[in-house]
């Protein structure tokens, strides 16, 4: 059983609860966007607020944070691009007639997808609009970007000289769309979900595109084709969140879960219990899955095992957005505040822990070498040639 954590620090200067938590590329800074209509940017150095954006004329939904720019989105219709060192609005991007709700930054491109039922392409310099992408019948919650160079492999990458961008769009009207960034028409619908699309993850080496929607299902797309691949069905509640991690789909849920899958197979390999609230963020760290839900708490299990290993209470409302950085857990929430802490014990065990699996794994593949191998729950007895016994620890 996990045993609770408190916090480093508390910073409690947002006067709204706090929707989004983004990282620099450089990890020497956070922003967060609140419902205060302001965003806030954070050194990781010093945890201290080194910046104060206030512009927006109603609350920010979602931030996006480059090493020297910020981006924040608002419902009151407008994105915003921010210089990290004067705290300057820089440029502001109007165009939308509803609530913007996501933003993604790729290249010289900025994405944004709104409540208006369409999605958008600027040019982050020029404070210029340069596409829209119309299409869907209801709002567009969740974006993803590739290159078409992106999804070929060696030999087709010889014969493709021009690399075209496209764009991935998640709606609640139950689809998936593909358009091509250059002109805004759809290349492809991907049809199959019967809730709304919360959430988008991509594996573009792979060709593949993970969708997480509210018919309590996964899927699984080839991102060339459109064609389905597989159908995730285990949750008992609509999927929010999604984490890829070395061919492992993490997904949580409002069934209160965390279940991980062979991507490959499209097995269900684990499934991380104890939250009392909806599954609302996670993040992958290092073999520690982290994870935010409505009950107000983070937790950190043993990615393989399951096993919960810490509990960190404090806030007091649902926690939006969670990043790791040295072995800092930051956590957003509703509550208002961004709390921060140290997780480099339950690390440091993780790691030792990982050591010792390594080390029984090579050891018992050492043909030749071992006569013969005895497992229990415990531990191991290793035989070796000389005879002689060694314990070795299993986790």
């Amino acid at each position: 059983m996990g045993n609770s954590g408190s916090a480093v620090k508390v910073c409690t200067e947002h006067q709204g609860g706090i929707n989004w938590l983004s990282l620099s590329p450089d990890g020497q800074r956070l922003l967060t966007g609140s419902e205060d209509g302001t965003a806030r940017l954070w050194s990781t150095a010093d945890s201290q607020c080194h910046g104060h954006f206030q512009g927006h004329e109603s609350y920010i939904t979602f931030c996006h944070l480059e090493n020297e720019a910020a981006f924040t989105c608002s419902a009151d219709h407008t994105i915003r691009k921010w210089d990290v060192l004067t705290g300057q609005c820089l440029a502001i991007y109007r165009g939308h007639t509803s609530i913007v709700n996501r933003i993604l930054v790729a290249k010289d491109y900025l994405f944004s997808g709104s409540y208006d039922r369409t999605a958008r392409c600027w040019s982050v310099d020029k404070e210029k609009q340069i596409q829209e992408f119309r299409g869907h019948r209801n709002c567009v919650l969740t974006l993803a970007h590739y290159s078409s160079k992106d999804v070929l492999d060696e030999s087709e990458e010889e014969e493709e000289k021009m690399s075209t961008d496209l764009l991935v769009t998640g709606s609640t009207d139950c689809t998936v769309k593909v358009w091509w960034v250059s002109s805004g028409r759809c290349y492809q619908t991907l049809l199959g979900h019967t809730g709304a699309v919360l959430c988008l993850i991509l594996d573009a080496p792979n060709r593949e595109l993970f969708s997480g929607s509210t018919d309590y299902t996964i899927r699984t797309w080839n991102i060339v084709t459109g064609e389905q691949l597989k159908v995730f069905k285990e949750h008992q509640g609509s999927v929010i969140c999604l984490e890829l991690v070395n061919r492992h789909l993490y997904s949580g849920s409002a069934d209160r879960t965390v279940k991980c899958w062979l991507v490959d197979t499209g097995e269900r390999i684990q499934t991380y219990k104890a939250h009392r609230h909806s599954v609302s963020t996670l993040k992958y760290h290092a073999g520690i899955l982290f994870t935010g839900s409505g009950d107000a708490c983070a937790r950190a299990f043993n990615s393989k095992t399951g096993v919960l290993q810490k509990i960190f209470r404090g806030h007091k409302f649902i926690i939006n957005c969670i990043q790791i950085h040295n072995e800092l857990l930051y956590t957003a929430s509703h509550d208002g505040t961004l709390r921060i802490w140290d997780i480099r014990g339950i690390c440091k065990r993780n790691k030792r822990r990982l050591k010792k699996e390594r080390s029984v794994q090579v050891r018992s593949s050492q043909k030749g070498s071992l006569s013969r191998l005895f497992n229990n729950k415990v531990g191991c007895m290793v035989q070796q040639e000389n005879g002689e016994c060694e314990a070795v620890e299993l986790v």
